[in-house]
C-alpha cells in the first residue's frame, strides 16, 4: 500500500466497504468516496473525517493517478460514471473482497462464513476476544453495539473477517480457523444453481489452513480441505461443540450449558435473546476454544455481548408493546427470527412488516418467503427494495403476498406504513428486510414510546 497516498472508495457506504473506509482513515490515509445515497452510516464517516459525496461525478475523483487508490463493490452499477472514469483513466481499480484479502495475509485469520448467522457470530467472536484482553482487529458486517462500529483496530494479529460469499469474495482469505454456519440458497443471480453455489463454499473450505467449524449437517467434508472438521449444532449432541439444557429467563434470554470437546462450560445466559442466538453463541465459542481461550474467556463474552444492530435489536419493550427490528431477507433467516421472536413473547400476537430485498431474490425463493411469513399473526408487506437491480417483469411483492396464509395480511407501499402503524393496535411489532426500511426505526420507536406514556 506504500505506493497509495490517497484512498477512494465507490459505494462507500455500504457495511464491508465503511468498515475499510474506517480502517485506512485510522491508518492515517486520506479517505473519500462516492455513495448513491445518505444514510446512517455515510453521516457516521463524515462525522469521523471521511468526505462522501452523493452525485456520480468523476470531479470528485482525486486527479493523481499514480497514488490513488480506488475501491469498489461490485454492487455498484456497471455504468457508474464515476467507475467508467476510472477504468478510462488508467487508476488502480480492485474490488472491496481483494483489500480484505490482503489486509488479513500474515494475520492470524478467523473468518465466519454462511447465507446467515455470519454477522452476528462473527461480531460475537470479536467481542469475546476484546473482553479478554487479548484484542483483535475485525472487519464487521454489521455495527457492533458494545463498539458502535463494525471496525475494530488493535496491535494483536489476530484479524476476524465475516467472509462475505456475494460474487465469491471469501475466496480472497485463507484463514486459520473459519466457521461456517449455513449453506441455503442464495445470490442465484451471481452463482446460477445452489450447486454452484454450495461449491463456492467448498472452495472457501479449501483456504482454510488449521481447523474449520461446520455446523452440523452441512455437506463440507475432509475430501474439501487439509483443515481439521469439527461439528457444532444448537443441540444436537451428535456435534461436537452444542448446547444442552437450553432455558428461557424472563426476558427470552436463553441459558445453556456448552458441550465441548474439552468439557462442559455450565450455566451460560446470552447476552441478547433468542433461542437463535445460542446456535451463534456455541458456533463463536467453537472458533474461540480452538483457537485456545479458555472456557471463563469465552462464558464471559457471550454473558457481556450486547448484540449487532439490526439483529433481533429491541427497539421497545413492555408487557403490553413491544417493538424489535431485524435485517433477515432469506426465507430461513425470516423463518428463525420470527421462530425466535414467538419464543420470546410466547402468546401474544406478533404483527410482522417486510420490506422484500431484491427481484431476483423475490423470484427465486416466493414460496420460501411466502412460508416463513405465513407464520405470524398478522403480516405488513411492502414493495420489493430494488437496490442495485431494474425491475423484472412480473415479479412484485405481490408473487409472496397471494401465497401467505397468515391469519391477517395486508399489501403497502412504504409511503403508507406509518400512517396505517399509528392507527393499527400492537402487541409484538418487528420490521424485517435488508432494504431502506432501517429509516422506519426511529419513527416507529418515536410512536411506541408516546403511545406507552399515554
Amino acid at each position: 500500500m506504500a505506493k497509495y497516498s490517497k484512498i477512494y472508495f465507490l459505494g462507500i457506504g455500504g457495511i464491508g466497504m465503511s468498515a475499510i473506509a474506517r480502517y485506512y482513515k485510522f491508518k492515517g490515509y486520506p479517505v473519500a468516496g462516492y455513495d448513491r445515497t445518505p444514510s446512517e452510516l455515510t453521516a457516521e464517516l463524515e462525522r469521523e473525517g471521511i468526505h462522501v459525496h452523493y452525485k456520480d461525478d468523476p470531479d470528485y475523483i482525486p486527479k493523481d493517478i499514480a497514488s490513488t487508490l480506488v475501491v469498489y463493490t461490485p454492487a455498484i452499477p456497471e455504468d457508474l460514471e464515476e467507475l467508467v472514469y476510472v477504468r478510462e483513466h488508467g487508476y488502480t481499480l480492485v474490488k472491496r473482497s481483494r483489500i480484505l484479502g490482503e489486509l488479513t495475509e500474515g494475520q492470524a485469520c478467523l473468518a465466519v462464513a454462511g447465507t446467515h448467522g455470519k454477522t452476528t457470530t462473527s461480531t460475537l467472536l470479536a467481542h469475546i476476544f476484546t473482553e479478554c484482553g487479548k484484542g483483535c482487529s475485525a472487519f464487521l458486517g454489521g455495527i457492533s453495539k458494545n463498539y458502535g462500529t463494525n471496525l475494530l483496530v488493535s496491535h494483536s494479529p489476530i484479524m476476524v473477517a465475516e467472509a462475505d460469499e456475494y460474487d465469491r469474495s471469501f475466496l480472497q482469505l485463507k484463514p486459520l480457523i473459519a466457521a461456517i454456519t449455513a449453506m441455503d440458497a442464495d445470490h442465484l443471480d451471481i452463482y446460477g444453481t445452489l450447486e454452484e453455489y454450495c461449491k463456492a463454499f467448498k472452495a472457501f473450505a479449501s483456504l482454510v489452513t488449521r481447523t474449520l467449524i461446520v455446523k452440523l449437517g452441512l455437506d463440507i467434508t475432509p475430501e474439501d480441505t487439509k483443515a481439521k472438521i469439527f461439528h457444532y449444532s444448537y443441540d444436537d449432541s451428535a456435534a461436537d461443540y452444542h448446547a444442552r439444557n437450553i432455558r428461557p429467563d424472563k426476558l427470552g434470554h436463553f441459558i445453556f450449558d456448552l458441550v465441548y470437546p474439552g468439557g462442559v462450560i455450565p450455566e451460560i445466559r446470552c447476552g441478547i435473546p433468542g433461542w437463535l442466538n445460542v446456535e451463534n453463541s456455541v458456533a463463536a465459542a467453537a472458533v474461540c476454544l480452538s483457537f485456545g481461550l479458555s472456557p471463563y474467556e469465552v462464558k464471559k463474552g457471550i454473558e457481556t455481548f450486547q448484540g449487532v444492530r439490526r439483529r433481533l435489536d429491541v427497539h421497545v419493550e413492555s408487557h403490553s408493546l413491544t417493538y424489535i427490528d431485524d435485517y433477515a431477507h432469506h426465507p430461513k433467516e425470516l423463518s428463525a427470527a420470527i421462530s425466535s421472536i414467538k419464543s420470546m413473547y410466547p402468546g401474544r400476537k406478533l404483527t410482522a412488516v417486510f420490506q422484500p430485498h431484491l427481484y431476483t431474490r423475490t423470484r427465486d425463493f416466493a414460496e420460501d418467503f411466502a412460508r416463513a411469513l405465513s407464520a405470524v399473526d398478522k403480516l405488513i408487506l411492502l414493495d420489493i427494495y430494488p437496490a442495485r437491480e431494474e425491475p423484472i417483469e412480473g415479479v412484485t411483492s405481490e408473487i409472496i403476498f397471494n401465497k401467505v396464509t397468515a391469519p391477517e395480511k395486508v399489501l403497502l407501499k412504504k409511503e403508507e406504513l406509518m400512517g396505517y402503524l399509528e392507527k393499527e393496535e400492537l402487541d409484538v411489532l418487528a420490521t424485517f428486510g435488508a432494504g431502506n426500511i432501517d429509516r422506519f426505526i426511529a419513527p416507529i420507536t418515536e410512536m411506541l414510546e408516546a403511545r406507552l406514556k399515554k
